[in-house]
């Protein structure tokens, strides 16, 4: 051992342990969260808002010890979530994107800041002796060799989740940590060749996106008024070369009784249809209230899926697809759900199931009961430690 380095505390017999590397997108929610909490003993780590609350809550179910290290969390100072602010995509040019293209530039051994977040991650990891590191994707600040030293030093197996395309959105740390990953998880079947392209020795094309039926639930009482409209939509629109696709989808209803929650900026055309923004619980009452949800995917999602597909679903919520190739992987069509191969397709199957009720609804419930079946977030951890060789 070298001089000052620190030995690691003796894991405990039949105890796994898992890390999670992630930044925080909506610290508000989840301060409100953690002031709600009445047992200390279950505080939340993650917003309800966000993927990682249902697979917190399953690994703990598996009997996993788990922690998260936020880090997007600044190095110095305190480490407060109440220093973040919730992101919020802008159009054009940003100070604030300005800035961050700015520090890229910056070799990471110029960075003071960036280098005593990945000492403060090695220092939570000798803590926490991590079986598994979850790394989400989007990872600009943690270096592989920080990622290697991890796996070196715990002897720990590192899952990497991404669900955008590496070419388009992947930072340099996580193209270069590619075959430091024991295994890559990706929503979309074409983004999984590019991993094993950039290394990977093992990628997945499994939706990572699921649910969780204690959560993913229809609400109860009377759905809020402001929420009513016959087609919704939840998400984000911004920037156009990303969501160009779907903000077209959306501006080719716009007269029909159209409700649009966003966090984010909006296009011009459709700012009349802007309803505010909706996390956690209040997106679950939201989707719920509308008679059709739309669900356009992102442009550089070819062939995969996105999360709404399997809330919606959830929720008894009837929907209308663009059609990609996986989500007849994943539901019936004609069954489940319809899909829509152009503008003017979308425009007649809107009408037609806003006319016709009981199909709407027949199929609605039918795909809640298909998403109970089938895509559970503990069957989708199954998977993953089975791949991983924990199961």
């Amino acid at each position: 051992m070298k001089h000052g380095e620190r030995q690691s505390a003796p894991k405990r017999e039949n105890t796994r342990r898992l890390l999670f590397i992630a930044s925080l997108h909506h610290p508000r929610e989840l301060a409100d969260d953690i002031q709600a909490a009445a047992d200390t003993d279950t505080m939340p780590l993650f917003p309800r808002s966000m993927e990682l609350y249902a697979w917190g809550r399953a690994f703990r179910k598996a009997g996993y010890e788990i922690d998260v290290f936020w880090r997007n969390l600044p190095g110095f100072g305190r480490r407060d979530i109440a220093r973040l602010n919730n992101e919020v995509f802008r159009a054009g040019l940003t100070p604030g994107k300005l800035l961050a293209g700015l520090l890229r530039r910056i070799p990471p051994r110029l960075q003071p800041d960036l280098q005593r977040r990945n000492h403060l991650l090695l220092e939570q990891a000798r803590r926490t002796q991590p079986d598994l590191i979850w790394l989400s994707g989007g990872n600009r600040e943690i270096l592989p060799a920080t990622l290697e030293r991890l796996k070196r030093e715990h002897n720990c197996k590192l899952l990497f989740v991404h669900g955008d395309s590496p070419i388009v959105f992947s930072s340099h740390n996580e193209r270069a940590a590619a075959p430091l990953y024991d295994l890559v998880l990706v929503n979309d079947l074409y983004h999984g060749a590019q991993w094993r392209e950039l290394g990977a020795k093992q990628v997945a094309h499994l939706p990572y996106s699921s649910i969780d039926p204690d959560f993913h639930k229809p609400p109860e009482g009377d759905k809020p008024r402001d929420y009513l409209c016959d087609i919704g939509f939840v998400g984000t629109l911004v920037p156009d070369h990303l969501y160009s696709e779907r903000a077209a989808a959306l501006a080719s209803l716009r007269d029909f009784d159209l409700g649009i929650w966003s966090v984010h900026d909006l296009p011009a055309a459709l700012q009349p249809f802007h309803r505010g923004y909706a996390l956690g619980e209040s997106m679950l009452r939201v989707l719920s209230a509308a008679k059709i949800c739309l669900n356009t995917h992102g442009d550089t999602m070819r062939y995969g899926v996105n999360l709404r597909l399997f809330e919606c679903a959830a929720l008894g919520v009837f929907q209308i697809v663009d059609d990609r190739p996986g989500v007849a992987e994943q539901f019936a069509v004609g069954e489940h759900l319809v899909t829509f191969s152009d503008f003017a397709d979308l425009r007649e199957k809107a009408r037609y199931y806003l006319a016709h009720d009981e199909e709407r609804e027949r199929m609605a419930a039918a795909a809640r009961q298909h998403a109970l079946a089938h895509h559970r977030v503990e069957q989708r951890l199954a998977r993953v430690l089975e791949m991983l060789g924990e199961g």
